[in-house]
């Protein structure tokens, strides 16, 4: 999963946003460091469709109807739950990697 993709999940995850609204959240999430342009959003968004990660919904009563929002499915939320549990295990070995003493040199 790209970088792109699990900060668009995460910012889905407390509750359906049109794309300007993730990306800020992205944005946020990210301290700043993944910065979604229009092009590289919305192609994500399209691959998460595609996927069935994510869906299109009604806009909320009393909004610009014109703006797209898209929610989390529950086969995203098993993705973002399986990408951490990934992420948990490289940072468990890099842990271990780093608490060993590298080789001495003779």
């Amino acid at each position: 999963m790209s970088k792109a993709a699990l900060h668009i999940l995460l910012a889905l995850s407390e509750g359906k946003r049109h794309g300007y609204a993730i990306a800020e959240e992205v944005t946020e999430l990210s301290g700043g460091r993944v910065r979604l342009g229009p092009a590289s959003l919305y192609g994500n968004l399209q691959r998460l469709l595609d996927a069935g990660w994510i869906q299109e919904v009604d806009a909320p009563r009393n909004v610009d109807e014109r703006r797209r929002y898209y929610q989390l499915t529950h086969p995203g939320r098993m993705a973002i739950d399986e990408e951490i549990k990934q992420m948990e295990a490289i940072l468990r070995k890099a842990r271990a990697r780093r608490a060993t003493p590298a080789p001495s040199k003779s």
